[in-house]
């Protein structure tokens, strides 16, 4: 008996240790992956759950107001399209259906984006136009700090506009007024076909700061969707597009934040256009 007893004893301690090495592995084995520095590289990007945009309250004081869309109409120069031009920017209905188009950044010079329903082959004049919020500044005035004619894309498309290093960077706690329009008549007849709206550089808290110097991209856009910061948020997610092009989870996260801020007309157009 004595003999037998020793094989089951040494059988019991190596289940036992397996069974302990199964359950210590548990949460690591179920544990999704949210992010990692080689979605950088263009490796697959694992979210584990689509990223919520904490969008700001307004600001105090006169309601921004501005044009999300800006559509072509029958009997008008420009050519109507399936899709208006577009601005990939979020927006408040408030009272009286007043549309707000306001949104934070934390750089000084930013980029937007807009849907533009038009190629090349369509002479039509495009602008883009920056300026000082009157509603900003001690003057109220409106000086301008930036014009740019914008080149129609090759085919229609989302299109990135930045503020280059020639321009005056964006003042903090400072607000501006943008401009993107259409001109298709030459004649300057008929109205222009526009978005317009307000845009404002803040400051995140120290620890956000610091994180953002030396986290990936991908943890960058978590910081500022929760932190509400719009223009961040799309160019970050866009940048990482552009280094995943065949990514799903990322092509996936962008449809979602847009459908989020009520452009789910928008959110599988193309983005043709990355350049700064």
């Amino acid at each position: 008996m004595k003999s037998n007893s020793q094989p089951i004893k040494l059988f019991l301690v190596v289940a036992l240790s397996c069974t302990s090495l199964l359950v210590s592995l548990a949460p690591v084995l179920a544990k999704p992956t949210l992010s990692s520095s080689p979605s950088d590289r263009g490796a697959k990007t694992n979210l584990a759950q689509a990223t919520a945009f904490n969008q700001p309250s307004l600001p105090s004081g006169p309601p921004p107001g501005g044009r999300v869309r800006g559509g072509a109409k029958r009997g008008g120069e420009c050519e109507v399209s399936k899709l208006d031009l577009t601005a990939l920017v979020h927006f408040t209905e408030g009272a009286k259906s007043v549309i707000n188009v306001w949104g934070q950044t934390t750089v000084e010079r930013p980029s937007w984006f807009f849907y533009v329903p038009y190629n090349k082959d369509l002479a039509y004049e495009v602008e883009f136009v920056l300026k000082e919020d009157p509603d900003s500044n001690d003057s109220n005035e409106s000086n301008e700090i930036y014009r740019k004619a914008i080149a129609l894309p090759e085919k229609p498309g989302i299109i990135r506009v930045s503020l280059p290093t020639t321009a005056p960077a964006l003042a903090l706690n400072k607000q501006y007024r943008w401009f993107f329009t259409i001109n298709c008549d030459k004649q300057n007849k008929s109205p222009l076909t526009f978005v317009e709206g307000v845009i404002q550089r803040v400051e995140l808290n120290p620890g956000a700061v610091k994180e953002l110097q030396t986290t990936e991209l991908l943890r960058r856009y978590t910081i500022y969707a929760q932190n509400g910061i719009w223009y961040d948020v799309l160019t970050t997610l866009a940048q990482l597009r552009q280094k995943n092009p065949k990514d799903a989870a990322l092509q996936a996260e962008w449809r979602n934040l847009l459908s989020s801020i009520g452009l789910d007309d928008i959110a599988a157009e193309p983005i043709v256009s990355e350049k700064p």
